[in-house]
This record gives C-alpha cells, structure tokens and sequence, in this order.
C-alpha cells in the first residue's frame, strides 16, 4: 500500500474575506469560513463521485445482474454496477446473522462454549444444512462454523433462537440493526435467506453490511477463512472457491437459490488494505468466484488507499477567539483515509469549512464543520470536523480583548 504524506496549511480567512468565499461556496451560511490550503480550490463540487470513474484502466466486464466493489479502509466504493436494484441476498443473509451473534457475544449475551438446544423448527429448516439434530447441544462456537462454513440453515435459526428466542424476533433484530447501518433498501423476513418476496436488499446495502463486519469484528474473521468443517462425521468444505485460488483472500459468503443466482461477497487483504467486493446473479459457481477475483484484482491494482489526517494530526488549525489558546486543531478522531486512482494521492484537495468566529470555551469532540476531499474537480468524499482539544475560556481581559479585535476583522 501506498501511504503519502501530506502537509496542510489553511490559511484562516477573515470575515470579509468569508463574502467571498460564500459567493464561490453558496451552500455556506453567513456563519461558516472556508479555509482551504495554498493552492486549494475554494469550494468542492457537490454530489460523491465513485472513484473508479477517474481510473484510466476501466472496470473489468463482469456477468453478473448487480456488482461492486468497495475500500474498507476509507469506506468509499471504488466502482458498481446496479447499487441499487433491488435482489434477493439468498445466503448472503447470514451476514447479517453472524453480525448480530458477534455482537451478542461481545456483550456477553452468549458465549462460544455455551451449548444451544436444537428445536425442532431448526432442524426442520430446509436448504443446506450443517446436521443438528432436533433435542440436541449444540455450542455456540459449532454453530458459527454451521452457519460460515457451511452455510447450515439449521444452525442459522439455532443461532437465531438462542439471541432473540425466535426466528420472528430475530428478523425484527436483524431490520434493527439494518436502519441502525443506514441499509435503506434492505428488508429481512428471516434468518437464512430462504426466498420470500420481501426479503430483499441491494449489494450497495450488502457492501456497507460487510465492511462493517470485517471493520468491528475482525477477531472472528477466522471463521471465514475456514476451508471445511466436519459435524456429525460429516465433512463440508467452505463454498468460497477464493480460499483456494488466493491466499490474501479471507471471506466473506456465498450465497445461491434458483431465483437468485449465484452470489458471493468476497473480501482479502493485501499489505494493510482491504477490499470488499460483492457479486449477485452471476450465472455459475465458477462465474461468481471469476467475477470476484477480477474485481478484487483490479481495485488493489489501481487505485491507492492514503490516509491523510488523524486525532494527532489535524486537517486545519483554527483562530480560536477569547480563548486560553489562539489556535486548536480541527480535524477527525479516527483516521480519515481517501481512496485514488494509483500515483494520484499528492493531487487530492482538501477544503475544510467550518464555523466562524470560533469563540472558546470548546470542548474536544465539538462538530464544527466539514472537510471535503476532491479530486480532478470530483468529490470524493466529506468528512465531519471535530474540535480535537478543550479550549478553556480566556480570563476577562483577554476576552474583552479579543472581542475588540473581533469588531475590527
């Protein structure tokens, strides 16, 4: 992976100059600046543009109904095709299943060695199967590999049962956490993916899904992985043909019925960076798993992921007025990183917009704005500033001071 090194320096403009600026920006109120750094341009264009649109090598042509692909680092989707058309998610709905017993697990709701009794509704459940048998114990850890490995329908309502008490009530968990992920097009009816008319999502909505999950569950990302699990003496291997074919691949599921084809969202890491692809409707195993190495290839062959400013190192340094300090750094808490076509990092502009006066006291945490990151006049993304210090309030004569000062800006 390509990391750059960018130094920023936004200059703070005065209140008069802000006219300016709110003619070149006008969808700044009166009550905010731009800073942008030397050689800047004042203002981003609106709308986020798709990285993969500022490539010279164009999008591998892939046979599948809905496609793409996405940079789990900066959270930015690289290229797609049909986002948004609504598909059935078949298996890959267990994505989501496996998300909400992580999270059960990691608020000590359930434990991996904790046996789970087999109802008979689960092991009723049609489509593959993992072998429980119905009166059962089954442990939570045996059911997650049912459930990743092999894609066990049983094991999956087994899950789902021991974290809500029913699989009705854990599809109503699973919508939950769906609008919680800002998953607008998604609809779950059950645990599994079995086909029903209302159970649909899109693979936009799939990709935010599983960059989640790999981003906040990494410590079970193992299961993934896992090439065949053996229960009840019988062995099934990983439907995940990429486990086999690249070694920097390390998941995610597979997912198939007759209505929705063959689906996979596949994800690997290659030197600290990591892709998140997702294929629905292609027209074969061997198809959707060719389909998936070729975006998987082509997105870590093309475009760098960069970070470019953290908790430690702002993206402005702002005029602070009547404060203990003239200056606090405004910036993000976690690393903001930006995808780019490869060799394009030292071209990316930065433009932060934020509130003006800033007036102490401020505390560290405090919104104050936005940066927007372009490039080749493009938006990338836009990012929420945050005030990355406390600033105390000034003693008395040093606010009178400053406000002096204020009415001469």
């Amino acid at each position: 992976m390509t990391f750059q090194k960018f130094r920023f320096r936004f200059s703070h403009l005065s209140l008069c100059a802000a006219g300016l600026a709110l003619v070149l920006a006008p969808a700044l109120s009166p009550a905010q600046n731009t800073a942008p750094a030397a050689g800047m341009t004042p203002s981003a264009p609106a709308g986020i543009t798709a990285v993969g649109e500022l490539a010279t090598v164009p999008a591998p042509s892939l046979t599948a109904k809905a496609w793409l692909t996405l940079d789990a680092n900066s959270g930015q989707i690289i290229a797609s095709q049909n986002p948004d058309e609504s598909v059935e998610p078949a298996s890959l709905t267990k994505l989501m299943s496996a998300y909400l017993v992580f999270e059960a697990l990691e608020s000590k709701r359930l434990t991996l060695d904790q046996p789970v009794t087999v109802s008979e509704k689960a092991w009723r459940t049609e489509g593959s199967r993992m072998f429980i048998k119905p009166g059962s114990q089954v442990t939570v850890d045996e059911l997650l590999q049912g459930v990743i490995v092999q894609s066990g329908n049983d094991a999956t309502v087994a899950l789902a049962e021991a974290v809500a008490g029913s699989e009705d009530a854990f599809a109503a968990l699973m919508n939950q956490e769906a609008a919680k992920q800002g998953l607008r097009d998604t609809h779950f009816v059950n645990s599994t993916g079995l086909p029903d008319p209302a159970h649909l999502t899109t693979v936009r909505d799939l990709a935010i899904m599983s960059k989640n999950l790999v981003t906040r569950f990494p410590q079970y990302l193992h299961y993934y992985s896992q090439k065949e699990y053996t229960y009840n003496k019988i062995k099934q291997n990983n439907r995940n043909r990429l486990l086999w074919t690249d070694p920097t691949v390390d998941g995610l599921k597979t997912g198939h019925t007759q209505s929705a084809g063959y689906c996979l969202v596949a994800t690997a890491l290659r030197d600290g960076r990591r892709v998140v692809s997702v294929i629905v409707g292609a027209a074969s195993d061997s198809a959707r798993s060719e389909n998936s190495l070729k975006l998987l290839n082509w997105s870590f062959q093309n475009f760098d992921t960069i970070k470019l400013f953290d908790n430690d190192k702002p993206a402005v340094n702002a005029r602070v007025w009547e404060g203990q300090s003239e200056t606090v750094g405004l910036g993000t808490p976690t690393a903001t990183w930006v995808t780019v076509p490869r060799g394009k990092g030292p071209q990316v502009k930065p433009v932060a917009q934020y509130t003006q006066p800033l007036i102490a006291p401020l505390k560290a945490g405090a919104k104050v704005g936005t940066v927007s990151l372009s490039l080749d006049g493009k938006l990338l993304r836009q990012d929420p500033l945050f005030v990355l210090n406390d600033v105390p309030e000034a003693g008395f004569f040093g606010r009178i001071y400053d406000k002096v000062r204020l009415l001469f800006q």
